[in-house]
């Protein structure tokens, strides 16, 4: 186990040592915890004959070390993810083709150049961050940014700061960082100049196309190209983006398929579907980043990504194929809704919220419902207009006007904040138990904020 005393979040020091040693009190199989001094506190519990502090064995160790030899197909990392269905599972990724795959979907995707700043703003200990952060940019020879911290702290305007101070040309974000810069208002952005910034990226879900234009216009000033990137952790590396300079960008859309990458859209018996037809997005080739197994659980790895369509890579997404070839992501497809017989995609629902200007975020889930069979159940996040009946009914309106009558969301919630990953992703499986009164299921530890759903369960 390598670990540290504790870390920095808010100003506050959180006590990671401590977190670990619960942890490792359940392990029988961890011999040694390296502990680096981070926060330099003195009461961080070291247990005699396990515990070493990192200062104590590495300062003493050579500069360089030569490289081990290893076959490409040797183990590199396990990534354990929650999953759709709450139970976690182990991608596992393999040394030479995971790394290839990082190293080249960055150089092109970000049009890296040797005098780049590059800043991605994930966590290190996601696949963003692995793919982004540590193996495909410093493979690439990139100079990178690292932050430790929150966006919002000491302030709003936390992000462009460091951006203005380090000079950053790319910079590479969550939607859900986009909608909540909207929500916390321009004048952060505006009292900073932003003008060494080339390129923008966006990464963790569909960005929806009124963040897209903010983000273009306030953040790139009308200048810098987006790359709205699609991939998974199980992809290794981005599968679909546009190329900067090459593809012509529309906004929602993560535009093609990446060189080498051959995407399928099958309708529910596997059959390719026509141009603007919504189905299951498929992977019809191997690539070399793709994920290897589900550690410890082949039958999973089989069943879950290559036994429902035969001969095919599952994402687990549904999307579209419009007519120029451009691929929109209409979210997961446990996402689909079932209205009365009508399948309605959980994204087009929450584009439509979010379109009203008093939105800054929405998630949507079905919910059980005895004469619809689901009903549509929305959590929003809302500027700072006031929240009654009023708005309620404006908002309903609003995905009417949009959509038509049958998107009309039953419920409304209104919340400060969204239950989310770490990563940024909005877990809506914990949603749909809260939307439907039932006790939450499944893993939640990849949980940022625990009080979140929380106070939604409040709510009932």
């Amino acid at each position: 186990m390598i670990t540290a005393d504790g870390l920095y979040r808010r100003g506050k020091v959180l006590p990671l040592k401590k977190t670990v040693d619960e942890a490792l009190a359940k392990s029988s199989t961890v011999q040694k915890c390296l502990v680096l001094r981070r926060t330099g506190g003195d009461d961080t519990p070291m247990t005699e004959g396990r515990d070493v502090w990192w200062h104590d064995i590495v300062d003493s160790q050579p500069g360089t070390l030569p490289a081990k030899p290893l076959d490409s197909e040797t183990p590199l990392f396990i990534l354990y993810t929650s999953g759709s269905t709450g139970k976690p599972k182990g991608i596992l990724h393999t040394t030479a083709g995971y790394n290839l795959w990082a190293r080249r979907t960055f150089e092109w995707v970000f049009d890296h150049r040797d005098d780049d700043i590059y800043w991605c703003t994930a966590d290190c200990g996601w696949i963003t961050g692995h793919s982004y952060i540590v193996y495909g940019p410093m493979t690439a020879g990139a100079t990178c940014l690292m932050y430790e911290g929150a966006p919002n702290h000491p302030a709003e305007d936390r992000f462009w700061d460091l951006v203005e101070k380090y000079k950053v040309t790319i910079l590479y974000t969550a939607p859900t960082a986009v909608r909540a810069f909207i929500k916390w208002g321009d004048e952060h952005v505006e009292k900073h100049d932003l003008s060494s910034l080339r390129l923008l990226g966006s990464v963790g879900e569909g960005i929806n196309p009124e963040a897209w234009m903010w983000y273009h216009e306030k953040i790139g000033g009308g200048k810098c190209p987006i790359v709205d990137t699609w991939w998974q952790t199980e992809t290794g590396g981005i599968m679909m983006s546009p190329l900067p300079g090459i593809t012509p960008t529309k906004p929602g859309s993560c535009t093609k398929p990446l060189p080498g990458v051959v995407p399928k859209i099958v309708d529910e018996i596997g059959n390719e579907v026509d141009s603007e037809s919504g189905g299951k997005l498929c992977i019809s080739k191997p690539w070399p980043g793709m994920l290897r197994g589900i550690y410890g659980d082949p039958k999973r790895f089989v069943d879950q990504y290559f036994s429902d369509v035969p001969n095919q890579y599952l994402t687990g997404d549904n999307a579209r194929r419009d007519s120029d070839g451009y691929y929109w992501i209409m979210g997961r497809i446990d996402d689909v809704i079932n209205v009365s017989g009508h399948r309605l995609s959980t994204i087009e629902v929450e584009s439509a919220l979010v379109s009203h200007p008093d939105v800054c975020e929405a998630a949507v889930v079905g919910r059980p419902d005895d004469l619809k069979g689901q009903a549509i159940a929305a959590f929003v996040t809302t500027t700072d207009r006031e929240v009654n009946d009023e708005f309620l009914k404006e908002l309903k309106q609003h995905v009417r006007t949009q959509i038509g009558a049958l998107a009309q969301p039953d419920d409304i919630r209104f919340t400060s904040a969204l239950p989310k990953t770490r990563s940024g992703k909005i877990m809506r499986r914990l949603l749909r138990d809260v939307a439907a009164g039932r006790e939450l299921a499944g893993d939640t530890s990849t949980l940022e904020d625990l009080t979140s759903i929380a106070k939604l369960q409040e709510k009932d």
